[in-house]
C-alpha cells in the first residue's frame, strides 16, 4: 500500500510526461545543479528529482547515491549569515508612509487615543513611540 502511495504522490508531484520532456532538455549528467533546476521546474526538492530519475530508470542507483550523498554533505554546511532587515524601514513600508504619517500626526496631536494607534499599526509602547519619533 507504501509503495502505491508513493508512486501516486510522485506522478502528482513530477508527472512522467512533463519530466521525460524536461530530461529531453536538460539531460542529467554527472553535474548535479541539473537536480537543483529540474527541482526548481517543478518546486519540488532536488531529491525528490533524483529520486524520480532513478524510479523512471534514467539514472542508476550509483549515479543516485553519488548525487544523495553530495546534497547531504552541502546541506550539512553551515550558511553564511545574513544581517537581514532593517526593522524601521520595514515598518515604514508595511504601514505604509502616507497612513503611518496621518496616524502619527493624530496621535500627537491628541485626535486619537494610542490605543487606537497600536491597533492600527501593530506596534505598542516603545516602539511606536520611536516610530512615531523617528518618522520621516
Amino acid at each position: 500500500m507504501e509503495i502505491l502511495c508513493n508512486q501516486v504522490a510522485a506522478e502528482f508531484l513530477v508527472p512522467s510526461d512533463e519530466f521525460k520532456k524536461v530530461l529531453e532538455r536538460n539531460p542529467i549528467g554527472n553535474d548535479d545543479g541539473v537536480f537543483q533546476n529540474i527541482a526548481r521546474r517543478f518546486k519540488v526538492s532536488p531529491l525528490v528529482v533524483g529520486r524520480r530519475a532513478l524510479d523512471m530508470k534514467y539514472i542508476s542507483k550509483e549515479r543516485f547515491f553519488e548525487f544523495y550523498n553530495n546534497y547531504a554533505k552541502d546541506s550539512k554546511k553551515p550558511k553564511p549569515k545574513r544581517d537581514g532587515g532593517n526593522f524601521w524601514n520595514t515598518q515604514i513600508v508595511r504601514i505604509g508612509e502616507l497612513f503611518g504619517g496621518a496616524v502619527a500626526q493624530a496621535t500627537l496631536e491628541g485626535r486619537l487615543l494610542y490605543r487606537d494607534a497600536y491597533r492600527l499599526t501593530g506596534l505598542h509602547g516603545k516602539s511606536f513611540d520611536k516610530y512615531v519619533c523617528c518618522y520621516p
